[in-house]
């Protein structure tokens, strides 16, 4: 078995782990910003195998300058997302701040 037969490579930025919907990103984030270890990282995705969690890390580190620029993609996007979701929020969010606001004034 190759260490990509473990990916579902839909697109450049989309790559997941076969069989379920999480993308490398996922488990490389808890890995490299969280520094959890694959034990933990499999404790907490509990759809994936502790094999897939260490094929994920093997795949990074066979690919380090690729895959971490596609992380500070990811991480870059998310970052715009955020930031766009506070200048348009959505009509419930909108709905969920007035009540905030206005229970805020009450007390």
């Amino acid at each position: 078995m190759q260490i990509e037969d473990y990916f579902n490579i839909l697109a450049p930025n989309d790559i997941r782990l076969k069989g379920s919907r999480i993308g490398i990103e996922t488990i490389l984030y808890e890995y490299i910003y969280r520094a959890r270890t694959p034990e933990e990282i499999a404790k907490i995705y509990t759809t994936l195998s502790l094999e897939q969690v260490y094929a994920t890390i093997l795949y990074y580190l066979h690919n380090q300058e690729t895959i971490s620029n596609y992380i500070a993609d990811w991480l870059d996007w998310g970052q715009k997302m955020r930031q766009e979701q506070r200048r348009n929020p959505s009509p419930v969010v909108r709905k969920l701040m007035q009540l905030k606001a206005e229970s805020e004034a009450i007390h």
